[in-house]
Formats: C-alpha cells, structure tokens, sequence
C-alpha cells in the first residue's frame, strides 16, 4: 500500500523484542484494517497487554490524538470517580442542588430538576447542541448558558437526544463541586494512575474546558483508559473508579436513535453474536471495545475529519471487531 507502518507489541511499551507468536497477533484484523482509508491506528491488548499496535497511517504512535466524543465516556468516568470521593451525591442529584450557580436566570423551572444521570445518558430534555445546532452553540458567548437555555423538546429522562451540551454542562458540574478544572480533574484522576499525559483542549468563553469533545491521548493511553474499564475500574491493581460505578455504566439507561445500541453512563452498549461489548466512540472513527469476557480492549483512532456513520464507516469497525478481532481473541483465551 505504499506505506511504513510503524508498529510496537508491548505490555505497556516495555517489551524490547517480538515473540513470534506476538508479531503474528490478530494478522487478519490489522490487515482489514489496512484497507480501511479512514482508520489511522490500531491497537489491541489481552489479558491488561497491548499485544499488537500499529499506526497504519496518519499520526505516529506516540502522538495524541483528538478522541472526539470519547470524551464523553472520560467525562462520565470522573463523575463516577467523584461520586467515589463523596463530591456529588449520586447520579439522582439534580443541578438545582449541586451546581446552582450555572443555571441562567432565565431558564426553565424544570432545569434545575435535570439529574446528574440524565446529562450522563443525554436525556436532559433540551434541544440538541450536537448535529445541526452544534456550530450556533460553540459561537455563543456561553455554552453552559446556551444549553440549559435551550426549549425543552422530552421531558428529562424520557429519551436520549444526543447532545455535546449536556457533557459540558457535567463538566462544569464537575468543576464547581470539586473547585478544580476539567483538565485538572482528568489528569489527577486518570492520568496519574494509568500514567498518560493529557494534554490541555479546548476551552470555552469562560475559561470551562470541553465537556464531551475536543480531548486528546496517544492511542496506547487511550487503550490504557478502556482497559481499566475492562477490568472494572482497576489499573495496574489499584482501583481507578469503583467497580460498582463501571457495573452502573455499562448498564443499558437509554438507547441511540442513530445506531440502535443501548447507552449507559457514557458508553454505547453490543452484543455481536451474544458478546458483551462496551465502547466509546468519537466523530471520524475514534473507538474503544471493552469486552471483558474475552479479557480484551481496543483502541482504534480514525482521520477526525471525515463522519464515521453507523451504517458507513462505523459500521465497518464494527465488523472488524466481530468478525476479524473477536474469534482470535476467544481463541487465544
């Protein structure tokens, strides 16, 4: 295909040399994934060891990438982690009580009623910020404002409406509880404990970092984070988020209208040929799978400039999990 792949096997980078049964590893998913134009890495990992990375094309390994709407399951894995810590109630707690002083003067009675769990499944109510609205919104002069601002289209909880705002506004949350930005949260919270760099992203006219959009990581980070959901919220034996809080997330609340999967707290939910399979995905391609019967993570990111449609492109990961990963991984068990 007239390009250099740049490849490492390695438990966390350490491993100097490839075994021959680790250069060979999942030969059929990374050669499928060659022929898909829009995928820049791929990296797959068992048993908590990347077995076989590679950067096909695009970014080398070691460079971060934009993870697009991953950022939602990031965000919704610090909620987790700060209910942990005692600094939101639970998912029950409504905005009026947490974080008052985010919501506009003008708004809605109702949206200080909006529950912690309904921006976490995106079934606050309001008009989508994403898709057509998604450009007036990130034009405003407040993006907290400007989303609970917004008419109420369902009432709170009663169906998914894909929504960046209602991230952003778990962000801020996030943020007046704990009196630490959303990049300080991230890498006190993730970035230590799995030892990734997270760079600093996008902000809004506030000075709010980007709740649900804009985050970077390398792919192997970004592997790192899915395998410690995989594992329950451990890393490395130390516990990231609670166990009960992974359990929580990836238990169907919602469903999406677009790709017909069920959705927890921040993540998609599937079941190719009965396989339990938890993922975050991103706009252009930006994937984790956590399939923790088969003790398996991977992390794909894709060109962030080009859709990634459930029936398109999406779809064809997809089909690259279930056909070409998920047989070698139950093998290799």
């Amino acid at each position: 295909m007239g390009m250099k792949r740049r490849t490492f096997v390695a438990g966390a980078l350490a491993a100097p040399f490839l075994s021959h049964a680790q250069a060979g590893a999942f030969a059929d998913a990374f050669g499928r994934a060659a022929e898909l134009d829009q995928l820049h890495a791929l990296v797959i990992g068992q048993k908590g060891a990347i077995l076989r990375a590679e950067a096909i094309r695009g970014p080398a390994l070691g460079r971060p990438a934009n993870v697009k709407s991953v950022s939602k399951s990031i965000v919704a894995t610090l909620t987790g982690i700060a209910i942990d810590k005692g600094a939101l109630p639970g998912v029950a707690a409504p905005l009026g009580s947490v974080a008052p002083g985010i919501i506009p003067r003008n708004a809605d009675p109702r949206v200080a009623e909006i529950r912690v769990a309904d921006l976490l499944t995106m079934q606050a109510g309001l008009e989508r910020t994403s898709g057509a609205n998604y450009g007036g919104w990130v034009s405003s002069r407040n993006w907290v404002a400007d989303a609970l601002s917004r008419p109420f289209v369902a009432e709170p909880g009663a169906r998914m409406l894909y929504s960046t705002g209602s991230y952003h506004v778990m962000g801020a949350v996030l943020s007046e509880v704990t009196g630490t930005s959303l990049l300080g949260l991230a890498r006190d919270w993730l970035g230590a404990p799995l030892g990734i760099e997270i760079p600093a992203w996008t902000r809004d006219p506030q000075g709010r970092y980007m709740g649900g959009n804009e985050m970077a990581l390398t792919p192997e980070a970004l592997w790192r984070f899915g395998d410690m959901i995989r594992q329950g919220g451990v890393w490395e034996g130390r516990e990231v988020v609670s166990r009960d809080w992974v359990e929580a997330a990836l238990t169907p609340r919602t469903r999406s209208a677009f790709s017909g999967h069920d959705y927890g707290y921040g993540w998609f939910l599937m079941t190719p040929d009965g396989v339990r399979v938890a993922y975050g995905r991103g706009y252009g391609g930006q994937m984790i799978y956590a399939v923790p019967e088969l003790q398996l993570t991977v992390a794909i990111t894709s060109d962030p400039l080009r859709p990634a449609r459930s029936r398109g492109y999406a779809g064809a990961l997809h089909a690259l999990l279930k056909e070409a990963v998920l047989p070698e991984a139950a093998a290799r068990l």
